[in-house]
């Protein structure tokens, strides 16, 4: 009879007590023992068991579960006499910062030392018991959500502290979603203060701490070495290419299929395999993502149930506001296109907005990337930098991307269709009228004034909507964002595909009160700037007439849309 299947359930010792579904990763426990790194930083996509592997660590290890030999019984690690004695042998303090999601440092910092205060709370013995006095005693007792910030860096390696002393032996200390505060700050704007904060946590509990016997932490992304982690000696940093515990997250193949077989699905193998199969960590092809595949043995539904799990805010946010290249390639990714690339594992946020290619480092630790071959290169002044040819995850995630895209433009998609009439008929009083309605609508939905990190570039905003909506014409047109020509670098170049279209040449520029006294003088500026530059020479370099080519000013202003232009020989003429 199968199992039931405890969806979202992450306690192990409610699994095992209620015989739920459950695939054995207890091997981890033997593996991350014997390998004997100190501390070890682990990152992994959501929803592929890194909460529920803490979890079981600290039931394995804590001296608060002692005794508790039922809840390993049968499983891979009571194989070995020697790791039925680890059991309950070690003080551990785990803690997650799943749930420090915050749009300001002021309530991320509140957050974080109310789940401090929540560990103290637990460990009140340490004051009731008369064990601690005098400093450590007064110490014990500042601990609040109002704490300074000296007692708050040090609050987890003081906890330590105690702990060793009263148990007589070293603590395992485990960190869970690490990352996600950061991430927080990075959408919200306000990274700098919340990385300071970050560091010294993290310096004293993991490296300055003589009280830790090992330490985990989990997360999703590795962010950049020099942000978190610059005082923080040589942690083992165990990522999507490293052969480490390649197996331990997720469900292999070979566990897929049995899961099939006691759920009476193995006729289902194929469609699974489409859709939930592509994840790879190491040399281990063909891991599954855990959180689909239990969804789809309860429902029996081929569905995009991992994906769906959370907002996809900030993929969406980056690629709506990337340049042209990001938006192609994701276009490609959705048809099957494969992508070579290098990466850096080491995820800085900060640096994303100045550098668009840290997008695919992002996409591929949170997984909606796969690796179909990679090599680390042999630089040692470039760390953590891996050349890959990606392509999306599997089936789940290519419906993701298509519903995200789309979505993008839903609210005004028929307003968007009249423009690109408008436009392939030269209609500029029309195409105005229509860009206006999908201003209105879109850019109130993504900010046009900033980046997450603060940066304003709303140039980069604007450009991305019009190429979001133009990629309709792909089939038409070879579509170019940003290249050398002429005397510059254009904004977006419509290259036609047939003799019968016009070449098109699009100029971007954001209203400024200090130069222009209204958007009419923007528009001009941008229409003199594509002739002055000359960028319509790499068309005529393919051939295209310069009686063919069309070139237009979109001038920006809020939600305030401007675009003038025409023909190219006729403006050079009035130029003249």
């Amino acid at each position: 009879m199968a199992r039931t299947i405890a969806i979202g359930e992450q306690d192990f010792s409610k699994i095992i007590e209620q015989h739920y579904f459950y695939i054995d990763k207890t091997n981890f426990i033997k593996e991350w023992w014997e390998n004997g790194d100190t501390v070890t930083l682990i990152t992994r996509p959501r929803r592929f068991g890194k909460t529920l592997t803490m979890s079981m660590l600290e039931y394995f290890f804590s001296v608060q579960y002692a005794g508790r030999s039922d809840l390993f019984e049968g499983l891979s690690v009571w194989r070995e006499e020697g790791y039925r004695k680890l059991q309950g042998s070690y003080p551990v303090i785990f803690l997650s910062f799943a749930g420090v999601k915050a749009d300001t440092y002021k309530m991320a910092r509140k957050k974080i030392c109310q789940l401090i205060v929540n560990l103290y709370k637990d460990h009140e013995f340490l004051a009731d018991s008369g064990f601690l006095k005098g400093e450590d005693l007064a110490f014990y007792n500042r601990i609040s959500v109002n704490m300074d910030r000296a007692d708050m860096e040090n609050s987890l390696g003081q906890l330590a502290r105690y702990l060793c002393k009263y148990y007589k032996k070293k603590v395992i200390l485990l960190l869970d979603e690490y990352d996600t505060p950061m991430q927080e700050a990075y959408v919200h704007g306000f990274w700098d203060e919340l990385v300071h904060l970050m560091r010294g946590l993290l310096n004293a509990a993991f490296k300055t701490n003589a009280y830790l016997e090992r330490g985990i932490m989990t997360g999703i992304t590795r962010v950049g070495k020099e942000s978190v982690f610059s005082d923080l000696n040589n942690p083992e940093i165990v990522t999507t290419t490293s052969c480490k515990y390649a197996a331990s997250f997720g469900f292999t193949e070979e566990e897929v299929l049995r899961s099939l077989e006691e759920f009476g699905l193995q006729d289902k193998a194929d469609g699974v395999k489409r859709w939930y199969d592509g994840f790879r960590f190491g040399k281990c092809g063909s891991i599954y993502n855990p959180w689909s595949i239990t969804q789809f043995l309860e429902k029996r539904e081929f569905k995009p149930y991992w994906a769906n799990t959370s907002s996809n805010a900030l993929i969406g946010k980056l690629i709506q506001e990337s340049d042209g290249k990001i938006k192609m390639t994701v276009e490609d990714f959705i048809e099957g296109k494969p992508f070579r690339t290098v990466i850096d594992e080491q995820i800085v946020f900060n640096e994303i907005d100045q550098n668009q290619d840290a997008v695919w480092s992002l996409l591929l630790a949170s997984g909606y990337l796969k690796i179909i071959d990679f090599h680390a290169l042999d630089d040692e002044f470039e760390e953590g930098l891996v050349e890959c040819e990606l392509m999306l995850t599997n089936l789940e995630i290519v419906s993701v991307f298509r519903k995200m895209i789309h979505g993008w433009f839903a609210v005004c998609k028929s307003s968007y269709n009249d423009f690109l009439k408008s436009l392939l008929q030269n209609d500029i009083e029309s195409m105005n009228e229509y860009l206006n309605r999908v201003a209105l609508s879109t850019v109130s939905s993504f900010d046009s004034g900033s980046q997450p990190s603060g940066h304003v570039q709303p140039e980069k905003f604007y450009h991305g909507l019009i190429l979001g909506m133009i990629l309709d014409l792909k089939n038409r047109y070879v579509i170019v964002s940003n290249r050398e020509s002429g005397f510059g670098r254009y904004d977006l170049l419509l290259e036609p595909r047939s003799h019968e279209d016009d070449g098109i040449l699009f100029e971007f520029k954001v209203f400024n009160a200090k130069r222009e006294k209204s958007l009419e003088d923007t528009v001009q500026t941008a229409i003199r700037q594509i002739i002055g530059k000359k960028y319509a020479a790499s068309l005529c370099a393919k051939g295209v007439q310069k009686e063919r080519i069309r070139i237009y000013g979109f001038a920006f202003k809020g939600k305030e849309v401007l675009i003038d232009g025409g023909y190219l020989w006729e403006l050079e003429k009035n130029e003249e």
